[in-house]
């Protein structure tokens, strides 16, 4: 794959399936603010089988114990845009639920992706030549 590369930061939020917040999903919650946030993107995938905290084992291969799977929410993003949006989580993730984690990580932008409109060059912690769009946001 040839495209554009820079340093991003990985933000991974695991929650329950059945963690609220406000009677809302939380893993739909930290979706929305992400979004709001300007994020470059975000997803969540559901997982399996895992357990957390609580040591029960969560597993979608029996029917009666298909309830709580593990969610994670993954965004990628600059560093300073995932930093930035953490003291968000602190709100959603209370009671001992939810584990984040961030990694360090390489984006790799296909040159088929459609550049921002009105965007203009600028360079990277390693000099290379990125995108901001019309708000001067840096795009990955």
């Amino acid at each position: 794959m040839t495209g554009a590369t820079g340093r991003a930061l990985r933000l991974t939020v695991l929650v329950g399936e059945d963690d609220t917040w406000n009677h809302k999903p939380v893993y739909t919650e930290i979706v929305h603010r992400a979004h709001a946030a300007g994020l470059a993107g975000a997803s969540v995938f559901r997982g399996i089988e895992g357990f957390g905290a609580s040591s029960l084992i969560h597993t979608s291969r029996l029917l009666s114990l298909s309830e709580d799977l593990p969610m994670a929410v993954v965004v990628v993003d600059t560093e300073e845009r995932v930093r930035a949006f953490l003291p968000q989580l602190d709100e959603l993730l209370t009671e001992g639920r939810g584990l984040v984690t961030l990694d360090e990580c390489e984006a790799v932008i296909p040159r088929s992706w459609p550049r921002p409109a009105g965007g203009t060059p600028v360079a990277d912690r390693d000099g290379e030549a990125g995108e901001t769009d019309t708000k001067g946001k840096r795009s990955l």
